[in-house]
């Protein structure tokens, strides 16, 4: 697949997602070499309750590496780094001794944690660690899932103290055995994957001592906190020799990938759920409309670069709910057709509140629902409100970044699977009543990750290189009038609604 214009040297990337793995190669250019994929199992063992095998996910990460080599037609002396994107708040333990994973892995989408966060609030509630961590006391984030782990497996909590067992988010889990494992695996995380665990101190960026006794956290489980962009250590294997000198969780890949260094400037990921950030500069701001601050990413020893966050738990996965569960469609594409069949909604609405809902509104005892439903509502209404819950909920994320940051949203950079939905992309611009911006690469999550990776080994000389490699590939402006767009928000307010306060507290 290489040719004369994509001579080497490459950087190559591992993206460990939600539903999958894969490696992509990159050139000096920031295009695409060679790309390798392979999808894991989702094991649902009770409702809200969500694993993955994080054994399976290392075998399939090693198998990706060397699919893109492969397929690119060259060997780990092409490369000068690799860096390492990730789902984030993801929670694995394992046995240093053996490399064997203690349990399943706990994704980030579980909700098993919901009464041991509601018991850790104590009497403050959410807000509890939000002035060290930036981040609410919820189910999402990887600390609770840890102190679920050390009470429920047998004798863990032990072994844990007595330093036989690692903790990392799936950055973590895979740099160690990239170097080496049981062997000499280096044990790190980055400020990005740190910042999503409820335990790391945002001003200071180390784990906060106050937090870990609250939440019964040995320290000794934890990795070293390190920067986004530095080798960390060497490859082993198939990659032997190359440094592995990049992390970020993956919506902060995005961000660096889609070069918003600039405070305000803002990127939206559109994949099994959307996360939406916006560069807030090197100081934290401080959400006070249910958004998260966060790391953005940090360039080895200068100052971090803090975002704010929106995040929404379901939009690709409500289409793949439509197709699998519903059977409304054969693959994802369809929904386009279906939903551009009809001018509009036909008055239906769709929350797709299936593990309540994330920003803004932080309620677990939401549930999906299907609103405002006549007989005149077909299936290609439905598919259209399937689409339209992606642009509203997107909506009320940019309204609470202006109410927070004073900053408003002149362009939205967006990325990830479903941006390849035209219309999705148009009735984003049109509900936002601003620019919607595709760029040339739209996987941005992976070349967010060789981008700080290739700055770290000089393979790209500073972050102005970076920002000339961005090209824009499509625009959308918005076509809708105002009215409609306020009345069409009021009732998707409505919807939303409806959907909370279906599960009652356990007593």
């Amino acid at each position: 697949m290489t040719d004369a214009h994509t001579a080497g040297p490459f950087i190559a990337a591992i993206d460990q997602g939600t539903t999958s793995s894969r490696c992509i190669i990159f050139d000096r250019d920031g295009r695409i070499v060679a790309v390798d994929q392979k999808e894991h199992r989702q094991i649902f063992p009770r409702p809200g309750w969500v694993e993955h095998d994080a054994g399976e996910i290392w075998i399939n990460v090693q198998e990706v590496v060397a699919g893109a080599l492969d397929k690119a037609g060259i060997t780990r002396t092409d490369l000068r780094a690799i860096g390492i994107t990730n789902q984030r708040e993801t929670t694995v333990l394992w046995d240093k001794n053996t490399g064997e994973p203690v349990h399943n892995a706990i994704v980030w989408q579980d909700t098993r944690t919901d009464a041991l966060c509601k018991e850790l609030g104590r009497n403050v509630g959410q807000d509890r660690f939000r002035r060290e961590s930036g981040l609410p006391l919820a189910s999402y984030f990887a600390g609770p899932k840890i102190r679920w782990l050390l009470d429920n497996v047998e004798g863990l909590r032990e072994r844990a103290e007595r330093g036989e067992i690692l903790f990392g988010t799936m950055d973590s889990w895979i740099i160690w055995n990239l170097t080496g494992g049981r062997f000499c695996g280096v044990h790190v995380t980055d400020v990005t994957n740190a910042s999503r665990t409820l335990l790391m101190n945002l001003h200071t960026l180390e784990w906060d001592e106050r937090i870990l006794a609250s939440m019964e956290i040995p320290a000794a489980v934890l990795p070293q906190i390190r920067s986004s962009a530095e080798v960390y250590g060497m490859a082993g294997g198939i990659l032997s020799g190359v440094p592995v000198a990049s992390a970020l969780g993956d919506q902060q890949a995005a961000l660096f990938g889609q070069t918003c260094f600039d405070q305000g400037e803002a990127k939206s990921t559109y994949g099994t759920g959307t996360f939406m950030l916006m560069n807030t500069g090197h100081q934290p701001v401080n959400s006070h409309s249910g958004l998260l601050t966060t790391v953005g990413y940090r360039i080895g020893r200068r100052a971090p670069v803090y975002a704010l966050e929106g995040s929404i738990a379901v939009t690709g996965s409500l289409v793949q709910w439509i197709r699998d569960q519903m059977g409304l469609i054969n693959t994802a594409a369809e929904i386009e057709t279906l939903a551009a069949a009809v001018e509009d909604n036909g008055g239906c609405y769709c929350v797709p509140a299936f593990s309540g809902l994330f920003a803004p509104y932080w309620r677990s005892d939401a549930r999906g629902v299907i609103t405002g439903l006549t007989r005149y509502v077909t299936k290609e209404h439905i598919a259209r409100a399937v689409l339209e819950a992606t642009a509203w909920q997107t909506r009320e994320i940019v309204d609470a970044m202006h109410k927070d940051s004073g900053v408003p949203l002149t362009a939205l950079r967006v990325d990830g699977g479903m941006t390849s939905n035209n219309l999705l992309m148009q009735t984003l611009s049109d509900v936002l009543d601003a620019p919607v911006v595709r760029p040339l690469v739209a996987e941005t999550t992976c070349l967010g990750a060789a981008y700080a990776a290739g700055l770290a080994v000089g393979f790209w000389p500073d972050t102005d290189a970076l920002r000339a490699n961005w090209r824009r590939a499509a625009e959308w402006t918005p076509r809708m009038d105002a009215d409609t767009r306020d009345r069409e928000y009021e009732s998707w307010r409505k919807a939303v609604e409806r959907s909370t306060g279906w599960i009652e507290e356990e007593r």
